[in-house]
C-alpha cells in the first residue's frame, strides 16, 4: 500500500472531496492527468481571481456594517490606526498560512485544510485545540451571519413602512420568521458536494458585498455633505454620554468587530487547496490573491467606516444599512440590504463547507461499511449531467442548518455576536497556528531575532483577543437582561 493510500485510511484524514472511490484516486485507473492531480485527486481548477472572490466573499461580510460604530468607539484617531494594523497583521500572517499548504517545500506533501497543515508541522495536542477552535468558530459564523441576513431582510420590511407611516412610526417587527427563510434557504445550498465547486457563488457574493458595500459609502458622503461637515471626535463617543465603564466595554468591542472584518484564515488552507497545480505554486498564488483582496477590502473598509461615522458621530448605527441612520432614498436601501442577502447566502457556503467535509469524512472512516454513510441516488439535472445526492450529507447539513438557524433565534445581537466570534478566532488561527508551523518549517532557531519578534507579535495579539473577548461577553451579558426569546422585535 502507498504512503498516499495509508494516509486514505487515517480517521483524522478530513480530503475536502468526499464522494471519491477507490478507483477516482488513481490517475492510471482513471485513464491519464487530464482529469486528476498527481495525488489522484480531480484536478483543481482555481485561479487567482477565483481565490481572491472566495477571500473576498469572507471577509467583505456583514461585519464592514459594524465598522462605522466601531470606529466611532475609538475615535478618529485609534479607528484608522486600529483597522490598519489588523489589515497588515492579517495580510503577513496570511502568507505564512500559505506557505505551510505543502509540508516542506513547494513540492512536498499537500495539506487539504488547516488541521491537515497543523498535522504536518506541529501535531499532537494542537492538531486536535486547532480543529476544536476551527469549528467552532466555523459554527459560530453560521450563526452571526443567519442574524446579520435576518435583520437586513428585516430592515426592507421597515424600510418600506418607514416610507408610507413615516420616520416616527416605530414599524416593529421580528426578525425570527426571517431567519426560518435564511435557513430554509441555506438547506438547498448546503447540498452543493464541495468547497470547489461554489465558485461561482462567492463570485456573486463578492459582486453583492462591493454593492451594499459601495451604497453605505454613498449614502455616507450624502450625509455629510447634507451635514455641512464631518462629526465625530478623536477619542470616539466620551465618557459622559455613557459611563467610563462602558466606554471600556465597548471600546473592546470593537477590537473585536474589526477582528472579525478581516477574518478567513481559517478557510485559507481550502481556498488555497481549489488553486489549479503549479506553475506557479499555489502559495505565491495564495499571497498574490490574499494581497488583492485585503489591499481592496481595507480601502473598502476605511471608507465605509470612516464615512459612516463621519456622517452620524457618537450616533453611528452597530449596523450601518438597518440600523436606519439612513431612511432615504428608501429603493437604494431595499437594493443594498438585498445585496446583503445574497452575499450571506455565498459567505456561510465558504465558510460552512470545511465544516461539512470535516463530519462526513470522520463519518466515512467510522463507519466505512454503512449504506446510509456511502449511499448514493443520482438525480439527473441537465440531460448530460447528474447530481450524486448523498443521504448522510442531505441529513447532516440540514441538520446543522436548523441548529444554527434555533440558536440565532436565541441570540440575535449582531454587534455583540460578530465582536465574539471575530476575538475567538483571530489569535489562535490568525496568528498563532501560522507564526508556529511557520517557525518549524523555516527551523527558525529559538530566542533568534526572528522568532523573538514572531513571538511578540503573537503574544500582543493574544492580549487583544482577550480584552475584545471580555467586551463582547460583557455586551452580550448586558443585551440579555432585556431580551426575551422569540418576543423581542426591532
Amino acid at each position: 500500500m502507498s504512503e498516499e493510500d495509508m494516509r486514505y485510511q487515517q480517521p483524522g484524514f478530513a480530503p475536502m472531496n468526499i464522494s471519491l472511490e477507490l478507483g477516482d484516486r488513481h490517475p492510471a485507473i482513471n485513464g491519464g492527468s487530464k482529469t486528476y492531480d498527481d495525488d489522484g485527486r480531480p484536478k483543481r481548477t482555481g485561479t487567482l481571481w477565483t481565490a481572491s472572490a472566495h477571500i473576498v466573499t469572507a471577509v467583505i461580510g456583514s461585519g464592514v456594517l459594524s465598522l462605522a460604530w466601531a470606529i466611532g468607539q475609538l475615535g478618529w484617531v485609534a479607528g484608522p490606526v486600529v483597522m490598519l494594523l489588523f489589515s497588515i497583521v492579517t495580510y503577513y500572517t496570511s502568507t505564512l498560512l500559505a506557505d505551510c499548504y505543502r509540508s516542506g517545500d513547494a513540492a512536498g506533501k499537500r495539506n487539504y485544510n488547516y488541521m491537515d497543515a497543523v498535522q504536518s508541522y506541529l501535531g499532537g495536542f494542537k492538531v486536535k485545540a486547532c480543529g476544536l477552535i476551527q469549528y467552532a468558530n466555523l459554527f459560530g459564523v453560521a450563526i452571526g451571519y443567519t442574524i446579520a441576513a435576518s435583520i437586513s431582510m428585516l430592515a426592507i420590511r421597515r424600510s418600506n413602512c418607514f416610507h408610507e407611516k413615516g420616520h416616527k412610526n416605530p414599524c416593529h417587527a421580528s426578525s425570527t420568521p426571517y431567519m426560518i427563510i435564511f435557513g430554509v434557504v441555506e438547506i438547498f445550498m448546503s447540498q452543493i458536494p464541495d468547497f470547489d465547486q461554489i465558485w461561482w457563488l462567492s463570485i456573486v457574493a463578492a459582486v453583492m458585498s462591493f454593492t451594499y458595500s459601495s451604497t453605505g459609502l454613498g449614502l455616507g458622503i450624502a450625509q455629510v455633505v447634507e451635514n455641512g461637515g464631518f462629526k465625530g471626535s478623536l477619542t470616539g463617543v466620551s465618557v459622559g454620554v455613557i459611563s467610563p465603564t462602558q466606554k471600556v466595554w465597548r471600546s473592546l468591542q470593537a477590537f473585536g468587530d474589526i477582528a472579525f472584518a478581516y477574518s478567513f484564515s481559517l478557510v485559507l488552507i481550502e481556498i488555497q487547496d481549489t488553486i489549479k497545480a503549479p506553475p506557479p505554486s499555489e502559495a505565491k498564488v495564495m499571497k498574490k490573491a490574499s494581497m488583492v483582496s485585503i489591499i481592496t477590502t481595507t480601502a473598502f473598509y476605511m471608507l465605509c467606516g470612516c464615512m459612516g461615522y463621519a456622517a452620524f458621530g457618537d450616533e453611528a448605527p452597530g449596523n450601518l444599512l438597518t440600523g436606519f441612520g439612513f431612511y432615504d432614498p428608501f429603493w437604494l436601501l431595499d437594493v443594498a440590504n438585498a445585496a446583503i442577502v445574497i452575499h450571506l447566502v455565498g459567505a456561510y457556503q465558504v465558510f460552512c463547507q470545511p465544516l461539512f467535509a470535516f463530519v462526513e469524512n470522520w463519518a466515512s472512516a467510522k463507519w466505512p461499511e454503512s449504506g446510509f454513510v456511502k449511499r448514493e441516488i443520482s438525480l439527473p439535472v441537465t440531460p448530460t449531467k447528474r447530481y450524486r445526492l448523498r443521504l448522510f450529507r442531505m441529513v447532516w447539513r440540514t441538520a446543522f442548518v436548523v441548529v444554527t438557524t434555533v440558536i440565532s433565534m436565541l441570540l440575535p445581537f449582531f454587534n455583540d455576536v460578530v465582536g465574539l466570534l471575530g476575538a475567538l478566532g483571530f489569535w489562535p488561527l490568525t496568528v498563532y497556528f501560522p507564526v508556529e508551523m511557520y517557525i518549524v518549517q523555516k527551523r527558525i532557531p529559538r530566542w533568534s531575532t526572528q522568532w523573538v519578534c514572531l513571538q511578540l507579535l503573537s503574544m500582543a495579539c493574544l492580549v487583544i483577543t482577550v480584552a475584545a473577548t471580555v467586551g463582547s461577553v460583557a455586551g452580550i451579558v448586558t443585551d440579555l437582561q432585556v431580551y426575551r426569546p422569540f418576543k423581542t422585535s426591532y
